[in-house]
């Protein structure tokens, strides 16, 4: 698996591999609380500008417990991603979106 062509499918598959086990013993709310440090992580390096490295690891620590959580929970995100944005914004129905940016699509 290239680290530059993983998707969803495989990035899940592989989080569940590596964690499963600890995940669900963890389970979701277990699980939840890591992600809310990892946001918080984010956060931080997002208003410090610090280097883009850290940031772009950051985005993916949240990716990986978002993912976890999926796992833990039964989700399958391809699938679920498929179904909400797969024929465009949930809110207007369009590829780009043109819903009110007041709303929340």
């Amino acid at each position: 698996m290239s680290e530059q062509q993983i998707t969803f499918s495989a990035f899940q598959k592989l989080i569940h591999d590596m964690y499963f086990e600890k995940d669900e013993t963890r389970g979701v709310e277990g699980t939840f609380m890591w992600l809310m440090e990892e946001v918080g992580e984010l956060a931080s390096a997002l208003r410090s500008g610090e280097n883009p490295q850290n940031t772009a690891a950051e985005f993916a620590d949240v990716i990986a417990w978002l993912t976890t959580i999926a796992n833990v929970a039964g989700v399958d995100l391809t699938a679920a991603i498929a179904a909400k944005y797969g024929h465009g914004c949930p809110g207007c129905g369009q590829f780009h979106c043109i819903c009110d940016n007041a709303e929340k699509p």
